[in-house]
């Protein structure tokens, strides 16, 4: 497939990186030509230095036979215009488009995105992405990170494994003599900064990392199994009442929860037009760090603060001292991979990683075929991939133990006619199955490759 990538930042380099890994044929379009030149350098991508939203430069960048043209620079007209272009020049069949203001993404104005209009096949949020990965953090705060499959039906969780946890030194394959019924799989673990995919005969220790995939309703009893309470969040504090902060303050509001929420917003503009849109949450105007404010906001008697700012040093402070102030669970936005580390020492319970939210936002819709949903971990260090399994498939009709899967690859969970199994080496994989599978970077085109999902797109 050949991809035209418009945006060479954090955001485009991710998705230069997995396509190209992919042996894709990927070339990049930035205005920067230091940010081409990085990716040249450490990807196996071609690069054009110039304005994506020109003709001229989208045709030096092989238009004229490009399959699908990615536009995520910083600016939501050059994304849209490049898009554009790309239809209306070039013909190229696939367009996406990352928009992040709020007025291109009202309901009202879809029709702007029609084929006759501006057509743009898919429009990525960012914040939008954003607000509902929070969300599913403050439902889940017994994780760290946490993702929807299978249409809610299952979960992804990431659970940090301490001392006291009762599974710690239990080999996996005890886990089901133990738990019979439960259907939850340990597919992945980080172990002294190191993912993997563990073995049956692999233990868990303090201070690891899980990832669990479990259906929806065994997700209380994991938690349990790995130590955990589920804790109510009937009050919540947001620092930050920008676009992400907004949008969370008022899903909230519109599904009805009963949830008490507090906003604080440092920008008296921001905060005005966060209080005129918001019902039933309080808008304080002021500094998340200021002490005094957090006070003010009760910060001791709530069951959660969310640091969503625009700044990763301020959310990870703010989340730290509404921890010191007695605040049980924090929430942090970072968008640098590198301060991830920090968490842990820091106290901080769970993040939301941007970049890693919108790039698999993006991967969802790249994915070829049958793919329903990507799932990003860490940084780009593996992909949870939700697929519908075809009758071309070589997986099709064949039991689990017999599939010759990657090292690196393990099956979460399987849903058949409604109903989720647990993997087993018995089971046998069925065409119009969904499956979903962790695998380490090094082998999604493997997997790729395995479900066969490239013969069913174009």
């Amino acid at each position: 497939m050949k991809v035209i990538i418009c945006g060479a930042g954090q955001v485009g380099w991710q998705i230069a990186r997995h396509l190209s890994g992919e042996r894709n044929d990927v070339t990049v379009v930035d205005n920067n030509p230091d940010l081409v030149r990085r990716a040249t350098e450490t990807l196996d991508v071609q690069g054009i230095t110039g304005f994506a939203s020109y003709p001229d430069v989208l045709d030096n960048a092989g238009a004229r036979d490009a399959d699908m043209i990615i536009a995520a620079t910083y600016s939501d007209e050059v994304n849209m215009v490049t898009c554009q272009v790309a239809h209306s020049v070039f013909a190229i069949s696939r367009k996406i488009a990352r928009l992040r203001s709020q007025s291109y993404l009202d309901a009202i104005y879809s029709d702007l995105y029609r084929r006759d209009h501006m057509p743009i096949d898919v429009v990525i949020s960012p914040e939008r992405e954003v607000a509902e990965a929070a969300l599913q953090r403050l439902a889940a705060p017994a994780a760290f990170d946490t993702e929807t499959f299978m249409d809610g039906k299952a979960q992804l969780l990431g659970l940090r494994v301490e001392e006291d946890c009762p599974i710690v030194n239990t080999p996996l394959r005890q886990l089901t003599d133990l738990f019979s019924t439960l259907r939850a799989v340990v597919v992945g673990v980080r172990r002294d900064g190191r993912l993997f995919a563990p073995e049956s005969g692999d233990q868990l220790f303090a201070g690891d990392e899980a990832y669990v995939f479990a259906p929806t309703e065994d997700i209380p009893r994991t938690v349990e199994v790995f130590g955990k309470e589920q804790r109510k969040q009937e009050r919540l504090v947001i620092i930050g009442g920008g676009n992400i902060g907004l949008a969370v303050a008022r899903a909230l509001e519109e599904r009805g929860k009963r949830t008490r929420t507090k906003v604080i917003e440092r920008e008296r503009r921001c905060a005005e037009r966060a209080a005129d849109v918001l019902e039933r949450t309080i808008v304080l105007n002021g500094d998340g760090l200021d002490s005094r404010l957090l006070d003010e906001a009760g910060i001791s008697r709530a069951d959660a603060v969310l640091a969503v700012t625009d700044d990763d040093k301020t959310n990870m402070l703010a989340a730290v001292r509404a921890k010191a102030a007695g605040c049980p669970y924090a929430i942090a936005l970072i968008n640098d991979p590198t301060l991830l580390p920090l968490m842990d020492p820091l106290g901080i319970d769970a993040y939301i990683n941007p970049r890693a939210t919108t790039v698999s936002s993006i991967l969802r819709h790249i994915r070829s075929g049958r793919v329903r949903s990507v799932y990003s971990l860490g940084d780009a260090e593996a992909e949870v991939i939700e697929a519908e399994v075809m009758s071309t498939s070589s997986i099709a009709g064949t039991a689990i133990r017999d599939i010759d899967f990657p090292e690196g690859v393990l099956v979460g969970g399987v849903l058949k006619d409604g109903v989720i199994k647990k993997p087993s080496g018995s089971l046998r994989i069925e065409a119009g199955d969904v499956v979903v599978l962790f695998s380490l970077a090094d082998d999604v085109s493997a997997v790729e490759q395995l479900l066969q999902v490239s013969i069913d797109f174009f």
